[in-house]
C-alpha cells in the first residue's frame, strides 16, 4: 500500500504498511511484519450552527380574530412597518376609515410611507403624534367599530 521511511533516535526504520481492515494494520518494518491496532477517534466538528431569534411579526399579534369574515372583529392595530418619524397624521380619534384609507405618513429610511387602514372602522385611539419617533413594531394607531 504505502512506503514510509523513518529516522528515529539515528536508527532509520523502512516501514510498509500491507493491509488496513478496521482498526487492524498489518505492516512491515525493515522486514518483520506487526499487526497494529489503530485507535481512531472521531475529530471535532468546528462548524458553528447558526441560532436565528424568532420572528415575531408585527401584525397579527394584537389583532382579535374570528372565525367568520362577516362578523364584527373588534379592536385592531395599526404598527409601525419600520423605524422611522411620523411627518403627518391624516386621521383624527373619531374619524370612520376604510380599508387602504391613509392614517399617517411616515419617514423611513429617507423615503415617505404612506401608512394605511387594514380595516374598516372608527379610530380609536392615536398613539403617536406629529414628530414622534418609532421602532418597528410600535402600535401606531387602534381601530374599532
Amino acid at each position: 500500500m504505502k512506503k514510509f521511511k523513518f529516522n528515529i533516535r539515528g536508527n532509520n526504520y523502512n516501514v510498509e504498511i500491507l493491509n488496513f481492515e478496521d482498526d487492524i494494520a498489518e505492516i512491515e518494518v525493515n522486514g518483520t511484519v506487526y499487526q497494529v491496532e489503530v485507535e481512531r477517534t472521531k475529530p471535532e466538528i468546528k462548524t458553528p450552527k447558526l441560532v436565528r431569534p424568532k420572528i415575531i411579526h408585527s401584525a397579527g399579534k394584537d389583532m382579535v380574530k374570528t372565525s367568520k369574515p362577516e362578523e364584527k372583529k373588534g379592536v385592531g392595530v395599526v404598527k409601525a412597518p419600520l423605524p422611522g418619524t411620523i411627518l403627518e397624521i391624516k386621521v383624527k380619534e373619531g374619524n370612520t376609515v376604510q380599508i387602504g384609507d391613509t392614517l399617517l405618513i411616515m419617514e423611513a429610511m429617507k423615503m415617505e410611507n404612506n401608512i394605511k387602514a387594514d380595516k374598516a372602522g372608527k379610530i380609536v385611539s392615536l398613539k403617536v403624534n406629529n414628530g414622534d419617533s418609532v421602532l418597528e413594531g410600535d402600535v401606531l394607531v387602534e381601530i374599532g367599530e
